[in-house]
C-alpha cells in the first residue's frame, strides 16, 4: 500500500512573534475555535467521500506520519485534538507505528495536556524553545522564559513523551557566538532526541521587517560561525546533522519532515495548508472567514516531470546524504545527469562530495547550499 503523511494547521497562537510570516494569528474565542474545528473535520471527511479531483485516493493511502503544526496546537484543549484525530481515523488508514507529532511552544501546557495528548495518540512533540536565553527571547517577542522551556520538557517526559525536539534559532538580534553556544549546551542538557536549528531570516511584512534600521542582527561572519558551532557541538553530543537545519539521534530523524526532503507524497488540512500528490501541488485559502464557508482551495498546479525532478534535487540535496542520480538518470535521462555534472563541478572547491552516483554536500557546502542550489537548477546544458 502506498504511504501518505498527513499535516494539520491549527493557526493560533497567544500572540504573534516579531519574526513570524507563517499563516498565524492570535486565538479568537472559543465559539470561532469551535468553528475552525467543525471546517477542518468537514475537510477531513469530504475525503471519504472523494470529494477532490486531484487526491481521490488519499482514503486508501497508509498514512505513516500525522504532524499537527502552527501557530500553536496545544492552544487547543485535548478534547478539540481529540476530534479532529478521530476524524482523521475514521477517514485514513493510520499506521499502528505512525509517527504522530504536535508542535508545542513552552508554557502552553503541563503534564496532565501532555498525559491527554500520549492518550489520544501523540507520540512525538516539536517545542519551540528558539532560545535559552531569557534576553533574546524578549527580542524574538516570545512569551516564555528558558525556564520555561526546562519545565515543559521535563513535564513531557513525566508524562511519558520519549521523542521531543526542540527548534532552536541563530542570528537573533544582539545575538553572540558565546550566547549562542550556551543556548545549544543548554538544550543539550535537555537530552531531547531532535534538534532544529534555523537561521533568522526577515522575512516581508513581518514586524522585524518594518523595524528593521533597528534590530542589531549578527553579520554574516558571526552567522556562519554559529553554524559551524551547532555542526559541530550537536554532533559531538550524539546528534549528527541529516539535513541542513536539523539534527537527531540515530533513529530520531523526522520522519514526516523527511517525507518533504524526498519528494513523497503529503496532504495539507486546514487554513492556507499545502499538499504535494505525485505532480499535483495545491493549497487552501489563507482566508478564515473563506475557509469556515467551506471555500478551501487556493491554488492547483500541475507539475512538469523537469520541474518535479529539479524540486527532487533540490529537496534531497538538503539531506546530508545528498541525492543517488542513478535512478534519477534511469528516469529523466540527459536532464538528471545535467544536475549532477552540474553539481560535481563544485567538487574541486570543496563543497560537494562524490561517492559513485550519490552527491552531497560538505561541511562548508552546506552553509553556501542555496547559492550553490540556485546555480545548479537554472543549469542549461
Amino acid at each position: 500500500m502506498d504511504t501518505l503523511g498527513l499535516y494539520i494547521h491549527i493557526p493560533f497562537c497567544k500572540s504573534k512573534c516579531r519574526y513570524c510570516d507563517f499563516c498565524s494569528f492570535p486565538a479568537p474565542k472559543p465559539p470561532r475555535i469551535e468553528a475552525y474545528l467543525d471546517a477542518l473535520c468537514r475537510e477531513i471527511e469530504a475525503y471519504g467521500k472523494k470529494e477532490h479531483p486531484y487526491h481521490a485516493d488519499a482514503e486508501s493511502r497508509l498514512v505513516d506520519t500525522v504532524y499537527f503544526g502552527g501557530g500553536t496546537p496545544t492552544l487547543l484543549s485535548p478534547d478539540g485534538l481529540s476530534r479532529v484525530m478521530e476524524a482523521l481515523c475514521r477517514v485514513f488508514h493510520i499506521a499502528e507505528d505512525a509517527e504522530i507529532t504536535a508542535e508545542c511552544n513552552p508554557a502552553t501546557a503541563g503534564v496532565d495536556y501532555f498525559r491527554a495528548l500520549r492518550a489520544i495518540g501523540f507520540n512525538r512533540l516539536s517545542i519551540g524553545a528558539q532560545s535559552m536565553q531569557d534576553g533574546e527571547l524578549r527580542r524574538l517577542g516570545r512569551l516564555h522564559t528558558a525556564n520555561d522551556v526546562r519545565t515543559t520538557v521535563a513535564d513531557a517526559r513525566t508524562a511519558g513523551f520519549g521523542n521531543i525536539s526542540l527548534d532552536l534559532m541563530f542570528g537573533i538580534p544582539d545575538q553572540t557566538e558565546e550566547s549562542f553556544s550556551a543556548t545549544l549546551t543548554a538544550a543539550l542538557s535537555l537530552s531531547p532526541e531532535h534538534i532544529s536549528v534555523y537561521g533568522l531570516q526577515v522575512e516581508e511584512g513581518t514586524y522585524f521587517a518594518c523595524h528593521i534600521e533597528e534590530l542589531n542582527l549578527p553579520d554574516e561572519d558571526a552567522e556562519r560561525a554559529m553554524y559551524m558551532q551547532t555542526v559541530s557541538i550537536l554532533g559531538a553530543h550524539g546528534l549528527p546533522q541529516y539535513e541542513i537545519s536539523n539534527f537527531a539521534k540515530i533513529g530520531r530523524q523526522s520522519r514526516h519532515n523527511l517525507r518533504y526532503w524526498r519528494r513523497e507524497d503529503y496532504l495539507g488540512l486546514g487554513l492556507a495548508a499545502h499538499s504535494c500528490m505525485g505532480a499535483h501541488r495545491f493549497s487552501n485559502t489563507e482566508d478564515l472567514d473563506r475557509y469556515l464557508a467551506g471555500e478551501r482551495q487556493e491554488t492547483h498546479e500541475i507539475v512538469s516531470p523537469r520541474d518535479i525532478l529539479s524540486e527532487t534535487v533540490m529537496l534531497g540535496m538538503r539531506l546530508s546524504n545528498g541525492v543517488d542520480f542513478a535512478s534519477l538518470i534511469e528516469k529523466h535521462g540527459k536532464d538528471a545527469k545535467q544536475y549532477r555534472d552540474a553539481l560535481a563541478a563544485y567538487h574541486d572547491a570543496g563543497f560537494v562530495k562524490i561517492e559513485g552516483d550519490r552527491v552531497s554536500f560538505t561541511r562548508d557546502g552546506t552553509y553556501v547550499s542555496n547559492a550553490i542550489l540556485a546555480d545548479v537548477l537554472n543549469f542549461e546544458g
